[in-house]
C-alpha cells in the first residue's frame, strides 16, 4: 500500500517509487565485521563524545559502502538538531553530482539538548545511508520514503546490532526510567 503522497507523483516518479518499494532488504556481507564499530558508536554516545561519535559513524558508513562496493559518502555529526518547519531535523543526505555525497546527523535534541538514544541515532544514520544506497546500489533516480525503504533501513539495523547490544540498551533504558 503506497503512502498518500504517491497519488501526487508523476508516472516516472511512481515507477521509481514502485522499484524502491519492491526491495525490502539489503544483505550486508560480513556485517559482523562492523559490530565492534557499532559498539564504539554506542559507547561514544553514552559518553557524549561528539568527535568520537563522528569518527565511529564515519567508519561505520565507510564499512557499509566498502562491503557493498559502492562509492563512499562523507559523514558529519553535528550537535543540536535544527528546527525545520516546526519539527526537528534528525539527519540529512545531500547529493549534487559535483562533490562526494554527504550525510549529516545530529546527536542532541532541539528542546532539551540531550544526547539522543543509541537506537535512534543509529537508525537515523542508517536512514541516510539508505538514501545513498538508493542511488549507488539500487540505481534509482530518486530516493522516496516507501515501505521498502523503511524495511531496508530495518534490515541494516538488524544486521549491524547484535541482540546482546539491544538487550543491554533496553536494560539501561529501564534503569534510567526507574525513580
Amino acid at each position: 500500500m503506497p503512502f498518500a503522497y504517491y497519488r501526487s507523483l508523476s508516472r516516472k516518479e511512481r515507477a521509481i517509487y514502485d522499484a524502491s518499494d519492491s526491495v525490502s532488504s539489503i544483505p550486508l556481507p560480513r556485517a559482523e565485521a562492523l559490530h565492534p564499530i557499532v559498539e564504539i558508536l554506542r559507547q561514544a554516545l553514552a559518553r557524549d563524545d561528539r568527535p568520537l561519535v563522528e569518527a565511529a559513524a564515519a567508519r561505520l558508513v565507510l564499512g557499509i559502502t566498502e562491503l557493498l562496493e559502492v562509492e563512499p559518502v562523507s559523514v558529519g555529526v553535528l550537535a543540536v538538531r535544527p528546527e525545520l518547519r516546526s519539527t526537528e531535523l534528525h539527519g540529512l543526505y545531500t547529493r549534487d553530482g559535483a562533490r562526494r555525497a554527504r550525510i549529516r546527523v545530529w546527536m542532541r535534541t532541539l528542546r532539551y539538548k540531550r544526547v539522543v538514544a543509541f537506537r535512534t541515532f543509529l537508525r537515523t544514520l542508517l536512514h541516510e545511508v539508505c538514501h545513498h544506497l538508493d542511488y549507488t546500489l539500487l540505481g534509482l533516480e530518486d530516493s522516496f520514503h516507501t515501505q521498502g525503504f523503511f524495511s531496508r533501513e530495518s534490515s541494516l539495523f538488524k544486521q549491524l546490532v547484535p541482540e546482546s547490544v539491544l538487550a543491554l540498551d533496553r536494560e539501561r533504558s529501564r534503569d534510567r526510567a526507574r525513580p
